[in-house]
């Protein structure tokens, strides 16, 4: 049977009360700040009232803290939550867990176990980690194993610290002279191996959905893959992408045609969603953008409320 998209909720809910919404919490995501110092980080998130902020760790970027930060650098970190009064659970960490050399593989592996422990010490309770940027074509039985036992090794950690792993659907990625990005298929955005990572992930291993990236992957897909892990989506990243030439740049929700209205309806997740907006030149105003285009979601949904 071939399967039905998503629609909109169309009958009448005029006398809906705000109670009754649908109420999406938004926060602010991190990689748009990578080229910002920390403190820049929480100046934004405040001048636009967020209470929930990601950080990164690792990377070598300005805006994340260091590959493995001392106790100085942490305790800096926590001093700014507390200055800003901004909560900071979300951490995204840099891995690859599908690289074809094993000792490479237990090497990232070592490395983000490292960072996982960083992260609870600065307070999160959710990391978010990738799969990998391997094609998933090239993705062999031996990968593909391998894989899988790092994320039930890293979820033993975590369990042990009281954190979550979110796992991002992200492609890899390519780019032009014209720096624009060429998606192609990892095991984060394939929908055959999305659903063999649900069935042999750890139970409490998530995902962080992000439709977007599915998008410059399968512009097709208008679903963007949510009926697949609907039910283990635990983190949520909001952007978009538009073409440029053969390939993509990265633009705020709404500066471009993925519609996050049926999107949101449908999502059963119930926590922070991140505005993540990727481009350096304009944070602040990608940021309004994105939080117009929301507004402009909820006066046609009536359904849906969005709250920083």
């Amino acid at each position: 049977m071939e399967k039905q998209g998503f629609v909109r909720f169309n009958y009448d809910l005029s006398f809906a009360t705000m109670q009754e919404r649908k109420v999406i919490e938004i926060g602010c995501g991190e990689w748009g700040f990578r080229n910002l110092p920390m403190r820049e980080h929480f100046e934004i998130a405040r001048d636009f009232d967020f209470k929930w902020l990601e950080f990164g760790i690792g990377g070598d970027q300005t805006g994340r803290l260091s590959e493995f930060p001392e106790s100085n650098e942490i305790a800096e970190f926590k001093a700014l939550n507390e200055e800003f009064g901004i909560a900071t659970p979300f951490c995204c960490i840099e891995n690859d867990f599908t690289l074809a050399d094993e000792n490479d593989h237990l090497e990232v592996l070592e490395k983000s176990k490292k960072q996982i422990q960083a992260a609870a010490d600065c307070g999160a309770k959710q990391v978010r980690l990738f799969a990998g940027f391997t094609p998933v074509e090239k993705v062999n039985s031996e990968i593909w194993d391998r894989m899988i036992k790092a994320f039930w090794d890293a979820d033993q950690l975590c369990e042990g610290l009281e954190l979550t792993i979110a796992i991002e659907t992200h492609g890899g990625i390519t780019f032009d002279e014209d720096k624009s990005a060429h998606h192609f298929n990892s095991v984060s955005t394939d929908p055959e191996s999305l659903t063999r990572l649900m069935e042999q992930l750890p139970p409490r291993v998530g995902f962080n959905y992000d439709p977007g990236n599915i998008k410059a992957v399968r512009p097709e897909d208008k679903n963007c893959c949510l009926e697949l892990i609907n039910d283990r989506i635990n983190y949520c990243h909001l952007k978009d992408w538009t073409r440029k030439g053969e390939g993509w740049v990265a633009v705020a929700i709404g500066d471009d045609d993925l519609d996050y209205g049926p999107l949101f309806e449908n999502m059963k997740y119930d926590g922070v969603c991140l505005i993540e907006y990727e481009p350096l030149h304009d944070s602040r105003d990608g940021i309004r953008r994105s939080l117009d285009y929301l507004q402009r979601i909820e006066e046609k949904s009536q359904v849906l409320k969005f709250q920083r």
